[in-house]
C-alpha cells in the first residue's frame, strides 16, 4: 500500500471507515444488550458470506466485460460516422453516445469505489483512466466528493446532502430538460476549479489526462470519421457526450433529494441513515446497462455496501430487501416518471429552498 497515492488511500480509507463504524456500533450495542448483534453487522455478515461464495466473474468479471464491450463499440461507431449513407451516421452517433455513457458513468463510478480491481495499483490506474481521461474530471476531486463526502455523509446537511446538484436560479424546465445538455462543457471547467490549492504535479497530471481524452476523440473524428470542419467534430463530440446527460442529472437528484435529511450533530446510525435517505428506481433496460445497477435499481444496496460492483449489488438485492422488510426498516422504491413528476411540481420546495432536518426518534 506504500505506493498508493493519497486520493486513492483516502478512498480505501473511507470504505474501511464504514466497516469500522459498523464494528464500533456493534461493540457499543453489545455492551448494552449483552452481545446482541446490531442490524448493520448482521446484514453485513450475510452480504459478506454471499460475496465470498461468489466467483470472480460475478464479483468483477461481468461489469468489466460490459465496459470492454463499450470500448469495442467505439471503432465501428467512428467508421459509421464516416459513412455518407443516411442511416449510418445517426447509428454511429447513437452507438458512440451509448458507449460514452457506459464508460463515463458506469466506468467512472466503479473506478471511484475501487470496484474494478482488488489491486491498489490497478485501482489507481483505473481511477485516473476512467475519471480523468474518459470522464474529463479530476480523479482526486471525484473520489473525495463522491466517496469521502457523499457516501460517508449521505443526506447530512452541509456534507453529503446532494446540494451540489442544485442550481436555484434556473427555472424548473430549464434545469430538468435543457441545462443538463451543458454537462460535457461544464465538467472539465469544474474539474479545473477543483484543482485550486493542490500540488502542481496533480494539476499538470489532471490537465494532461483530461486534454488527452478530449483530443483523442477529436482527432479520431477528423482522421477516421472524416469530418471536414473543426466545428462539426466538436458538435459531434458534444452530441455524443450529452446524449445521456438529462437522465444522469435526474438520477443524481431523484434518489436522495426529497428524502429525510439529517443534522451533522444528530445523524442516525448507518443502517437507518441509508434506508431513510436513499431510494431505488425500478429496473430499466437502458439505464441498467449504461449507468449500472448501483446507480439505478440497487442504490440502497450500493450505499449500504459501496465496495460492491454493480453485479454484486444486484445479486445481494433480494437478501437486503428481504432483511430490511423483516426488520421493518424502509426499503424505498419509486418509478422514474413518478420522481420526475414530483420534482417538476415541487421544484421550489425540493431544489430551491433549504430542506427540513429529520430526526428519527425512537427507532434506534
Amino acid at each position: 500500500m506504500q505506493n498508493v497515492p493519497e486520493e486513492w488511500r483516502d478512498a480505501g480509507a473511507e470504505e474501511t471507515l464504514v466497516k469500522r463504524k459498523e464494528d464500533s456500533e456493534c461493540t457499543g450495542e453489545e455492551m448494552k444488550d449483552g452481545g446482541r448483534e446490531t442490524l448493520m453487522m448482521e446484514l453485513t455478515r450475510m452480504v459478506q458470506k454471499m460475496v465470498k461464495e461468489s466467483s470472480w466473474w460475478e464479483r468483477r468479471g461481468i461489469d468489466c466485460s460490459i465496459l470492454a464491450a463499450a470500448f469495442l463499440c467505439l471503432p465501428p461507431a467512428f467508421l459509421l460516422l464516416s459513412s455518407s449513407q443516411i442511416l449510418c451516421f445517426p447509428a454511429g452517433l447513437l452507438l458512440m453516445g451509448v458507449a460514452h455513457a457506459v464508460i463515463t458513468v458506469k466506468g467512472t463510478h466503479l473506478a471511484s469505489h475501487g470496484a474494478l480491481s482488488e489491486s491498489p495499483a490497478w485501482g489507481r490506474f483505473w481511477a485516473v483512466f476512467f475519471i480523468e481521461i474518459c470522464g474529463s474530471f479530476s480523479a482526486r476531486a471525484g473520489v473525495h466528493g463522491h466517496v469521502k463526502m457523499h457516501h460517508a455523509h449521505t443526506n447530512v446537511i452541509g456534507l453529503g446532502d446532494s446540494s451540489v446538484w442544485k442550481v436555484p436560479f434556473l427555472p424548473r424546465t430549464v434545469y430538468l430538460f435543457i441545462a443538463p445538455l451543458a454537462v460535457p462543457i461544464i465538467t472539465p471547467l469544474v474539474a479545473l476549479a477543483q484543482l485550486r490549492g493542490h500540488s502542481w504535479a496533480l494539476i499538470v497530471r489532471t490537465v494532461l489526462m483530461v486534454a488527452l481524452g478530449l483530443f483523442s476523440q477529436y482527432w479520431l473524428l477528423i482522421h477516421v470519421s472524416g469530418f471536414q470542419s473543426r466545428s462539426g467534430a466538436l458538435l459531434c463530440m458534444l452530441m455524443c457526450r450529452a446524449m445521456f446527460s438529462v437522465p444522469y442529472i435526474h438520477v443524481n437528484i431523484f434518489q436522495h433529494i426529497g428524502l429525510p435529511m439529517f443534522s451533522p450533530t444528530r445523524r442516525p446510525k448507518r443502517i437507518y441513515q441509508m434506508t431513510h435517505g436513499v431510494l431505488n428506481l425500478p429496473r430499466n433496460l437502458v439505464l441498467d446497462w449504461t449507468f449500472g445497477h448501483s446507480l439505478i435499481n440497487c442504490h440502497v444496496e450500493h450505499h449500504l455496501f459501496p465496495f460492491l460492483s454493480d453485479n454484486m449489488c444486484l445479486k445481494v438485492k433480494p437478501v437486503v430487501s428481504k432483511y430490511l422488510t423483516e426488520k421493518q426498516l424502509p426499503y424505498q422504491e419509486d418509478s422514474y416518471l413518478s420522481r420526475l413528476s414530483l420534482f417538476f411540481h415541487k421544484y421550489q420546495e425540493l431544489m430551491v429552498f433549504a430542506p427540513p432536518i429529520t430526526e428519527l426518534v425512537g427507532v434506534q
